[in-house]
């Protein structure tokens, strides 16, 4: 059986507990730790909290002014600006160094979701969100954690998060629980929404491992599809088509407003556990899971592997910056650019991992 990676720190305990007021905001010093920079080549991504073995690299973004933002699991959040990467910790202002999203607004303040709830950071300074848990939530549902799964800002300009105590919409000011009666306790705390979509049309899709099918909102009511028979799913992305991609460890699927497409390690991807899917510039999509980084131009699939340069096969980060480079982030805190031809390693590497024969320059149009 395969070693499934893919949110495994989300459900690791489950405490009682109980939060009391709306919105709680602490303003911690601010504190910056640099990582070190190696002399020679490109600057390294330094794992300081713990061994780069036990974190992923869970998502990234770049930010107005240019900059990229990496979240992790075990070592909080890195920006890069181009020469060297700064690191956040708690010991800077987060409330958890496992951080699995991170959105940048339209006011260019960013977004941090932990283990442990929200974090807002305005450029200078971090101030912990605590989302208060619904009233009516049943005490054995009550959890230490406040996991925020996603996060995405609509066009109206509300902020949308999927936690693992409901989805709360933002509205500037307060946040408010989206409470659906529908579909046997749908968006309850007990029926985890994980990722959040906003299509062109304004419709919000919603999927989550414990749903369903996956969920269409369309500002009145719920309408419940499932992909091909399937029972969960992520909304992750809508093409420049108008196609909604959805992905899950069965594989992926288009939806085309009618039907689903399902693609999987047969049609060409080099799993079927698939986490992560964008659409680069040039219109081809990209995706990433346990079996590596794969490209799809429309008509068919090259993958990438770690034969071909990557450290390690499970990907579940891709970002594509203004520049058209391509940023993959893999479990064992490893971040990799591709240039469209060669892999540059921007990773910490164990002395063993320098002999290993696939870390050498690997090239592939």
């Amino acid at each position: 059986m395969k070693y499934i990676p893919v949110y495994t720190l989300f459900l690791m305990s489950v405490f009682c507990t109980s939060c009391n007021g709306q919105v709680k905001t602490d303003l911690p010093k601010e504190k910056v730790i640099v990582s070190k920079i190696i002399s020679v080549g490109q600057p390294k991504l330094i794992a300081t909290q713990s061994s780069p073995k036990y974190g992923n690299i869970q998502g990234g973004l770049q930010d107005k002014a240019g900059n990229l933002w990496f979240a992790t699991i075990r070592n909080g959040v890195y920006k890069y600006d181009g020469k060297s990467f700064v690191q956040f910790t708690a010991e800077n202002g987060l409330n958890s160094n496992n951080v699995y999203c991170m959105l940048e607004d339209k006011d260019g303040k960013i977004w941090i979701g932990t283990d442990a709830g929200l974090v807002l950071y305005d450029g200078k300074t971090f101030t912990k969100i605590q989302i208060s848990l619904r009233k009516n939530m049943p005490p054995n549902k009550i959890r230490n954690e406040h996991i925020v799964f996603s996060m995405m800002q609509a066009k109206s300009g509300k902020l949308w998060f999927a936690t693992i105590d409901g989805v709360y919409i933002y509205d500037g000011k307060s946040f408010t629980p989206f409470i659906v009666n529908e579909g046997g306790g749908f968006l309850s705390s007990n029926n985890n929404v994980e990722y959040i979509l906003e299509d062109k049309a304004g419709n919000i899709w919603f999927g989550g491992r414990v749903n369903k099918g996956v969920f269409r909102y369309d500002g009145k009511s719920i309408t419940n599809l499932k992909p091909n028979g399937d029972n969960w799913a992520w909304p992750v992305l809508q093409d420049k088509n108008g196609n909604i991609w959805f992905s899950n460890w069965s594989g992926a699927y288009r939806y085309d407003g009618k039907s689903f497409t399902s693609f999987t390690k047969k049609d060409g991807l080099s799993s079927d556990m698939v986490v992560r899917i964008i659409e680069d510039k040039k219109g081809n999509l990209w995706f990433g899971g346990d079996g590596g980084l794969c490209r799809y131009d429309g008509k068919s699939f090259t993958c990438f592997t770690r034969k071909d340069g990557l450290l390690n096969n499970d990907v579940w980060s891709i970002l594509e910056d203004r520049a058209g480079n391509l940023w993959v982030g893999t479990r064992n805190t490893s971040l990799f650019r591709y240039d469209g031809k060669t892999f540059a390693s921007y990773t910490e590497i164990d002395d063993e991992d320098v002999n290993n024969s696939f870390l050498k320059p690997f090239s592939r149009q």
